[in-house]
This record gives C-alpha cells, sequence and structure tokens, in this order.
C-alpha cells in the first residue's frame, strides 16, 4: 500500500516526508485544487526529501481546457522540473467535448519521460471515464488520481472499483479526494485500490505580532493570517493504517 501526500509547500512537503508518505505530489495555490510550485519550492523539496517528488503541472485554476500560451507554459515548465530532478509530473489537459485532449497529452508524455506520469483530476471532468482510461493507457501514462467522477472518492468508490478492474494492472488507478483518517480504512476496502492520495493539513497560525484590522489578502475565503501546513502526525496515522491493514 502506498501513501502519495498532497502537500502545498516544501515546508508542508518536509512534514509529509517526516510523517512516513511514501511520495508527495508538490503543488501550489490549493484553494484553485493545485497549481505548479515555483522553481525554488521544486528544488529544495529535491534537496531536503528522499522519497519521491511529483511536480503539479497545472497553469492556473479552473478548466482544463488550455490555449496555446498556456501549453507552452506547462511544456516550460515539465523541462524546469525534469531539470531541477523531479521524479514524476502530474497533468491532464481536455478537448471541449470532455474528452482526453490525446495530441496535446502524448506530446507533453513525450517531453516528460523519463519521469513518471500521472493524469490528475482532469479525469474527473471527462465525459466517460472507461473512454478516457483507455486513452491514457494507450499514451503510457503510468497512473489516474480520480474521486470515481464524484464529490469525494468515498462516494465514487463503486466507480473506482470498476476503473480498477478495467485497468487490470496496465495502469494505477489511485483514489483521492476528501480521503482522511476516519474514512481511509472504508475507501480501500470499497476500492480495492493499492494506493491512495491524500491532503492532510493543520492550520499555522501567523507569528506576526502586528495585524492590520480590515486588510484581507486573496479572496473572501481567504484565512488572512493562517495557513494550512500538512501535519507529520495525521500522515503518521494514516500510514499507520495502510501499514497495519485497519481496512
Amino acid at each position: 500500500m502506498l501513501l502519495e501526500a498532497c502537500v502545498n509547500s516544501a515546508v508542508s512537503a518536509i512534514g509529509a516526508w517526516m510523517g512516513g508518505a511514501h511520495r508527495v505530489e508538490l503543488c501550489e495555490n490549493m484553494a484553485d485544487g493545485g497549481c505548479t510550485p515555483s522553481a525554488g519550492t521544486i528544488r529544495y523539496a529535491k534537496q531536503h526529501l528522499d522519497i519521491p517528488v511529483f511536480v503539479m503541472i497545472r497553469p492556473r485554476g479552473g478548466d482544463f481546457l488550455y490555449s496555446g500560451e498556456e501549453f507552452e507554459i506547462m511544456q516550460t515548465d515539465i523541462r524546469v522540473s525534469k531539470e531541477l530532478g523531479a521524479d514524476g509530473v502530474v497533468f491532464g489537459i481536455l478537448k471541449p467535448d470532455g474528452r482526453i485532449d490525446r495530441r496535446r497529452m502524448q506530446k507533453l508524455a513525450d517531453l516528460s519521460r523519463p519521469m513518471s506520469i500521472t493524469c490528475h483530476r482532469a479525469f474527473d471532468m471527462t465525459r466517460d471515464p472507461f473512454e478516457a482510461l483507455e486513452m491514457l493507457t494507450e499514451l503510457g501514462i503510468e497512473r489516474v488520481l480520480t474521486s470515481g467522477q464524484a464529490g469525494d472518492a468515498l462516494t465514487g468508490a463503486p466507480v473506482i472499483r470498476r476503473l480498477i478492474q478495467a485497468a487490470d494492472q496496465r495502469i494505477v488507478i489511485m483514489p483521492g479526494g476528501g480521503i482522511k483518517e476516519h474514512n481511509l480504512p472504508e475507501v480501500l476496502r470499497e476500492t480495492g485500490a493499492t494506493e491512495v492520495h491524500m491532503y492532510l493539513t493543520t492550520p499555522v497560525k501567523s507569528r506576526m505580532k502586528f495585524v492590520r484590522d480590515g486588510i484581507r489578502i486573496g479572496g473572501p475565503h481567504a484565512a488572512g493570517f493562517e495557513h494550512p501546513v500538512v501535519d507529520a502526525g495525521r500522515i503518521r496515522t494514516a500510514r499507520k493504517i495502510l501499514d497495519n491493514g485497519f481496512y
């Protein structure tokens, strides 16, 4: 059983590693579902972790239909990730009709080798997950992160199980989305998955002594002088569930 920790910073990546994660998916801007981290963040994570670091390749939040300029940026980010020693990259591109953009995915996949490749939850926005699964398998993608096209992986567990059966060990199906310590055992039982993706954080308050009232940096739901950091203790708990077969 493998635990991939979604991490929102280099500090979070270290926390995930200390907690026993087998791998990290390195992102920034989790309010938009995760975007590409900075080169400095990637370099720092690679210098301080001895577990695989997979880098999110996503130029912005929102949908997964990208302009020519955004596609060019994604290619550059893959090259930079490779130069900085990333072990894998995570991306997904769709066409307007809700199908996988095979041509662009093929180009990014060719550019990514020999790094491992995960198709992220753009997969959950496809019109037919089984059609998408076959296309990604043909492209040589190693892994799909999915909630089973539901709001969370537990709700989507029946579809995830069917996807694992359809994959027939040709490609890894990794549940993700709303998986926490309390429902991890049920997700594993209901899906039969061998890898799982979790975002387990704790809020960290600012050490600022002075706080300006009446100003919020960011959107209406921004936490202000508080930010989430991956919690090593929570990762450790999830790892214990996996290692001891508590499911």
